[in-house]
C-alpha cells in the first residue's frame, strides 16, 4: 500500500492507495515545531482507525511547501519502516511541462494538482485551489502549466482584517443570506467569500480572454466547497486532487 502526503501551511492530507483503490483520506494540523515521533504518532493513530497495519505500507511520496517539515517527514517515513521515500522536487520525474520563468519556483503542491487535473479533466484547464493562499494554474491544450495568479487566501484576508481594525470580529467563513450585508458579520461573509467567487470569476474570464479559448475548472482546496457555490461557472470539486496527483507521480518514479 501507498501512503501519500500532501504538507500546507495549514493542514497536512494524508491518503493510502491500495492499488488504484483509495483506502481513505485524513487531515492534520500542520505545526512547524513537531518531531518526527509527534507526526509519526498522529499518523499511526489514524491509519489504526482506518483498519490499516503500519505493515501494510511499502511506499510513500510526499509533497511540502513548509521546507522546515523535510527532515521531520524523512523521520516519520524510517518510523514506519518505509525505505527510500520520494518527495516531490528536483530530480522527480512529473511529465509536467513547466513554461514559467523559473520552473524550480514552482510549488510542490501546484505541481501536483497539475499532473492529476491534466490526467483527469479536458484542457485547456484552470485549477483553483483555495487554501491558506488562493492560487490559480493554467494549462495550455498542449498540457503545458503557463503560470498564475496568486492572491491571499480567505482566512489570511479574515486575519488582516480582525488584526488591524478594532472593531470588526473574528467569523466563521460561510456564505451570508445577501451580498449585501446589513450587520457587520455579514457584510464581512459577503465580501470575503462571494467577493473570491466574484474574484476568481473575474480572473478565469481574463486568462480565457489571454488564451483565446474556454476552459475547465476545477478547485480543491479546504474552502473550495464554499467558495465555488457562490460562482455562476461550472466549476468541479475534487478534494483529493493532491492525494490522485502524488499517486501519479510515485508511479512515474517507483522503479
Amino acid at each position: 500500500m501507498l501512503l501519500v502526503i500532501d504538507i500546507g501551511n495549514t493542514n497536512i492530507t494524508l491518503g493510502v492507495f491500495d492499488g488504484d483503490k483509495k483506502r481513505m483520506t485524513a487531515r492534520i494540523s500542520t505545526q512547524a515545531d513537531k518531531t518526527g515521533e509527534q507526526y509519526a504518532v498522529e499518523i499511526i493513530t489514524i491509519l489504526g482507525l482506518h483498519k490499516i497495519e503500519v505493515e501494510n505500507l511499502d511506499g510513500c511520496i510526499v509533497s511540502s511547501v513548509v521546507p522546515a517539515l523535510s527532515n521531520a517527514f524523512k523521520k516519520v517515513c524510517k518510523l514506519l519502516g518505509i525505505n527510500n521515500p520520494i518527495f516531490v522536487g528536483p530530480g522527480v520525474k512529473t511529465g509536467l511541462n513547466i513554461k514559467i520563468d523559473n520552473p524550480a519556483q514552482l510549488g510542490a503542491d501546484l505541481v501536483v494538482g497539475a499532473v492529476a487535473a491534466i490526467d483527469k479533466y479536458p484542457l485547456p484547464l484552470v485549477i483553483l485551489d483555495l487554501g491558506t493562499a488562493t492560487t490559480i494554474s493554467v494549462i495550455d491544450k498542449q498540457g503545458s502549466f503557463l503560470g498564475g495568479p496568486i492572491c491571499a487566501g480567505i482566512g489570511i484576508s479574515l486575519e488582516a482584517l480582525t488584526s488591524k481594525t478594532s472593531q470588526l470580529p473574528g467569523i466563521s467563513i460561510e456564505t451570508p443570506k445577501s451580498v449585501i450585508g446589513k450587520n457587520s458579520i455579514d457584510s464581512m461573509k459577503a465580501g470575503l467569500v462571494i467577493g473570491s467567487a466574484c474574484m476568481i470569476e473575474g480572473l478565469v474570464e481574463r486568462i480565457e480572454d489571454e488564451l483565446g479559448e474556454k476552459v475547465s475548472i476545477v478547485a480543491t482546496g479546504g474552502l473550495a466547497a464554499e467558495v465555488v457555490k457562490n460562482c455562476k461557472k461550472e466549476i468541479e470539486i475534487n478534494d483529493d486532487l493532491l492525494l490522485d496527483g502524488l499517486k501519479l507521480i510515485y508511479e512515474k518514479n517507483k522503479k
